[in-house]
């Protein structure tokens, strides 16, 4: 040994104060990252049909009698069934009346009144539990957290996974999960498996649940930005979050729930926080921060959150004030070499649900199911009726003489054909028309609809049927406009440039219909569908469909003008 003092406790030769240095500052104590400070009043009721299977049974254990609560398995497929399918026609009071708020608010555009009034009237239309509230029935997310006196056949994800297969087929809702076969070949699962399923395990005395069905537009929507201390002053952060707010665009259905999340141990911690956050599954969360490095909700960045929003100008979807219903603001904890930021948003289709399983039964979050009370009790002299008709019925010169009469914002009621596709007939057309230079007569002799239907009920013309996010079909425009085809397209969101110089030299217009109102366009306005092309893509295939009184706004012409151009999105 040379010099040093041995340790005491290992032998090694270090001194004295050496030791000292490595005693830890802070005494080990756990503390949850995320905390239940602010108790939040769920209504729940409780499901008799499903409590049958939910038992409680006492058990010896080192001496000691526990209660267990055992769970049939049938009982976790029933619930997720049940949960599944009461996202897919109702929605939480909470945002009816956020809804409901904007037609009396003496600030709110009269697009914003015309757009909330449309989503209460199909919210209306989807709480008759045949047509779902939007088209685009979305990925099944569950997540579970079952506690230790909790005692299932240990195939809960399986269970869970059959309930989702259960409530997709045999419900009126569309599949739209994508297998891959190879790296670039894709087929439809035909059942909308797989489920997105995460299970935890905790001490407690219940099994809890929350229920999601995202749709592609406002998933899509989640971003991740790697930033650094930098960020973290007032000035920065708010210029920051005004800049990505307004790539947020308006093609996943606003009002938005607004979720912005700064830290997190991880990428996946902060973006997963997002989804949370959005579905107000962290509202309980403390509203200050601690030395433990706790989750806290910013309340005061929450309103300069919904501040920003609301001065956008975008309002819900066609200008004004309501681009969001309310923002959540959450800190994370962070490495002190990162800083990741997550943005993200629950879309007017906001669709989850609570459920839980405890000694007294299985109890399931009361969703509205009359959501009709929160519709005017008379008609709204502030929802102007000035609509232009548009007849399709007519050669597509004189359907483009129409419209070229009036300016960008003009609401436009369509009646007449139109043609039907998305995204693989888009390619599928592309491609054949790059092998022999000939486009289909019609992409050219009718507007050009971007839509998906999910399934028509018994009876119905047509199964919800709202527009999907025009961006995704934007270089077909230059390609096909040239050659007389997507001359008029009807699609939801904002586009790209290369779409608004297209139309402007090719003499195209695009029109936005209101995003989120699936199940009144189908009841109200499509009055016929038949196949026309590539029947094998389901959904996805070509489609003709004859329309009454469809409401659109003219958001991009053939001047040069797009209604979106000045937010940069």
């Amino acid at each position: 040994m040379s010099g040093g003092t041995e340790c005491g406790k290992c032998g090694c030769d270090k001194g004295g104060k050496e030791v000292e240095d490595l005693v830890p500052d802070v005494k080990f104590e756990y503390q949850p990252m995320f905390q239940h400070a602010t108790p939040v009043d769920v209504p729940y009721k409780k499901v008799d049909s499903l409590s049958a299977g939910v038992a409680v049974e006492e058990v010896k254990v080192k001496g000691a009698t526990k209660k267990l609560i055992t769970v049939e398995p049938w009982v976790l497929r029933e619930l997720s069934k049940h949960c599944i399918t009461e996202i897919s026609h109702f929605l939480r009071p909470g945002h009816l009346a956020q809804l409901s708020k904007i037609l009396s608010d003496p600030e709110a555009s009269e697009n914003d009144r015309f757009t909330a009034l449309n989503l209460l009237q199909n919210a209306v239309k989807a709480s008759g539990g045949q047509l779902p509230g939007c088209q685009d029935t979305g990925t099944a997310i569950v997540m579970g957290k079952r506690g230790m006196s909790v005692m299932t056949e240990g195939d809960d994800e399986a269970q869970l996974s059959h309930g989702v297969y259960d409530a997709y087929t045999q419900r009126n809702l569309r599949y739209s999960q994508m297998a891959p076969v190879n790296m670039f070949a894709e087929k439809n699962t035909k059942c909308n498996l797989p489920a997105q399923i995460d299970l935890l395990a905790t001490s407690e005395s219940k099994y809890e649940f929350l229920f999601m069905a995202k749709g592609g537009g406002s998933a899509n929507k989640t971003y991740l930005y790697q930033q650094t201390k930098a960020l973290l002053n007032p000035k920065k952060l708010e210029a920051f979050i005004k800049e990505k707010l307004q790539t947020l665009g308006t093609s996943a259905c606003p009002p938005y729930h607004v979720a912005l999340v700064i830290g997190g141990t991880s990428a996946e911690t902060c973006l997963k926080t997002v989804k949370l956050a959005s579905a107000r599954y962290y509202d309980d969360l403390p509203t200050s921060g601690s030395d433990s490095g706790r989750a806290f909700r910013d309340l005061e960045w929450e309103e300069k959150v919904l501040k920003i929003c609301q001065d956008l100008g975008v309002g819900a979807q066609f200008g004004g004030k309501y681009f969001a219903h309310d923002a959540r603001v959450v800190r994370l904890p962070r490495h002190g070499a990162s800083c990741p930021v997550g943005l993200g948003v629950s879309c007017s289709a906001d669709r989850q649900i609570l459920a839980k399983i405890t000694a007294d039964g299985v109890f399931v979050e009361q969703l509205e199911h009359d959501p009709a009370k929160y519709l005017p009790s008379g008609p709204l002299d502030s929802v102007s009726e000035q609509v232009v008709s548009i007849n399709l019925k007519q050669p597509m010169k004189d359907i483009l003489a129409t419209l070229t009469k009036y300016p960008i914002k003009t609401r436009v009621s369509l009646t007449g054909p139109l043609i039907v596709a998305r995204d693989i007939a888009h390619a599928k057309i592309s491609e054949r028309f790059e092998q022999t230079g000939v486009l289909p007569d019609y992409v050219k002799d009718h507007p050009i609809y971007y839509a998906g239907p999910a399934k028509t009920p018994a009876g119905y013309a047509s199964g919800s049927f709202g527009p999907t996010t025009a961006g995704r079909m934007d270089t077909y425009v230059p390609m096909w406009q040239p050659h007389g085809g997507s001359l008029v397209t009807l699609a939801k969101g904002n586009r790209s440039k290369q779409v608004t110089d297209a139309c402007k030299e090719y003499g195209g217009f695009y029109l936005g219909s209101v995003g989120g109102a699936a199940a009144v366009l189908a009841e109200d306005c499509i009055k016929k569908v038949e196949v026309l092309e590539f029947p094998e893509l389901g959904m996805e295939a070509v489609w003709k469909i004859d329309v009454e009184n469809f409401p659109a706004f003219i958001l991009v012409d053939d001047k040069g003008n797009d209604f979106f151009a000045s937010w940069n999105m």
